[in-house]
């Protein structure tokens, strides 16, 4: 690669990251006001899941024509259309005032979580086979723009009202096209051919790999939005906290879930896709588990006569469980996009676009599930529950298909398992 070539694509990488960093901001901003407009519209569980999960929708079903896009058209022009078309949905939020206006407003803003789909194969193609993993994982940082959500929109709330958001992130997201388009570049090199068809592209959703990958990245990432959305509001319910202290703490989950995907990065394409994601799935079952048990409170008839115990995780060791699970889930991320680059690299942008829309649609539908799980058993824990069944399912899954095989078939097939 030449000085120029290297001197772009490290153009390119920088402000995309930027750039989806602002989309996921305004992708998770219901995850903060959502808080003010429930108490103002007297929600419960399951509406308030469902306000929130509303932008995941659309930005989880447009992720697969995006990545088809992506490959056809260029990145460059896909993700500056992208952006420019959310603005004037993110402005009209704040003039909502019925349940209704937020749902299709939503819809709408919730375009921007498409970015991560044009993003990924337009990044990764300006890089070296060798490199594509750490370059995806530093794009993929751009998921820390959740916790970014949880900085900038509570202190919004807090001064001038939750209207205020919409607006600013308006604004921003204006700012973020403009820099994007100044600094980015195009490579025709990096187009698929055109006599590619629509149809040609998707017969790689008949390849079983494809469904499994969908599966871990609807834990790691869909899981990860889900949380997100659902943990500032978790934090003033079960702990008491006001809406500045829960978002600083969720952050604690969202932060390092994003920004650490670039490390998750550099270690699939040290370690192979395999083992991180092997390795992330049980550090998730771990934390899921302890994550899971409610407040309990139990009485022992002891000779002495009864005596009640308490049994709950308090706010500290909740916040350390949910940092070490958010570590995890950004090292995830980018593994199962190793996955894909090893197996697809000619088709990086169709691939990512059915995986990430298998993501996307964890992170719609487990939030309205957690909400009705909570209406259902008054359990607030009773998301966790569900997050633990949930990667049970990879694990069974990864190990019949990849480790016992490997054990079953011997160092070859274990060389073969770790460099896909």
């Amino acid at each position: 690669m030449s000085v120029s070539k290297k001197g772009q694509a490290l153009s390119v990488l920088i402000v995309s990251t930027l750039a989806f960093t602002v989309c996921f901001m305004v992708w998770m901003m219901f995850g903060v006001i959502g808080i003010p407009i429930k108490k103002a519209l007297s929600l419960n569980a399951t509406e308030f899941g469902l306000l929130t999960a509303t932008p995941v929708l659309t930005g989880s079903l447009i992720r697969v024509p995006l990545g088809i896009w992506t490959d056809k058209f260029g990145g460059r022009i896909v993700m500056a259309s992208l952006m420019l078309l959310t603005v004037p949905a993110i402005w009209m939020m704040s003039y909502a005032t019925a349940y209704w206006h937020f749902l299709v407003i939503g819809l709408f803003v919730g375009l921007a979580g498409g970015s991560f789909s044009v993003g990924t194969p337009y990044v990764a193609r300006w890089f070296p086979r060798k490199q594509q993993g750490f370059a995806m994982g530093v794009y993929g940082a751009g998921n820390s723009g959740a916790a970014v959500n949880k900085f900038v929109a509570p202190a919004l709330v807090v001064a001038f009202g939750w209207t205020m958001v919409p607006q600013v992130y308006a604004a921003i997201m204006l700012g973020a096209v403009v820099l994007f388009w100044l600094f980015s570049h195009s490579d025709p090199a990096h187009l698929v051919p055109s006599h590619v068809k629509f149809t040609d592209q998707l017969k790689s959703l008949k390849d079983p790999k494809v469904v499994k990958y969908c599966q871990y990245y609807s834990i790691v990432f869909g899981g990860y939005v889900a949380l997100s959305l659902w943990m500032v509001q978790y934090y003033v319910g079960e702990f008491g906290l006001d809406i500045r202290a829960a978002a600083l703490l969720a952050a604690c989950f969202s932060l390092p879930g994003g920004v650490l995907r670039a490390v998750g990065g550099w270690l699939s394409d040290k370690f192979g896709a395999h083992s991180v994601t092997w390795w992330v799935m049980w550090v998730s079952w771990i934390c899921l588990f302890l994550l899971s048990y409610p407040q309990t409170d139990f009485t022992v008839t002891t000779v002495n006569g009864p005596k009640t115990f308490h049994i709950g995780l308090n706010v500290y060791m909740f916040t350390v469980l949910m940092f070490i699970l958010g570590i995890a889930w950004a090292f995830g991320k980018a593994s199962v996009f190793k996955y894909i680059s090893d197996d697809y690299p000619h088709n990086i942008g169709t691939i990512s676009g059915i995986v990430g829309l298998a993501g996307g649609l964890g992170g719609f539908v487990l939030p309205i599930l957690f909400g009705a799980l909570m209406d259902l058993t008054g359990v607030r824990s009773s998301a966790f529950m569900l997050m633990y069944g949930v990667v049970w399912v990879s694990l069974i899954w990864m190990y019949f298909t990849e480790v016992r095989r490997s054990e079953l078939m011997g160092d070859n097939a274990t060389a073969f398992s770790l460099q896909n």
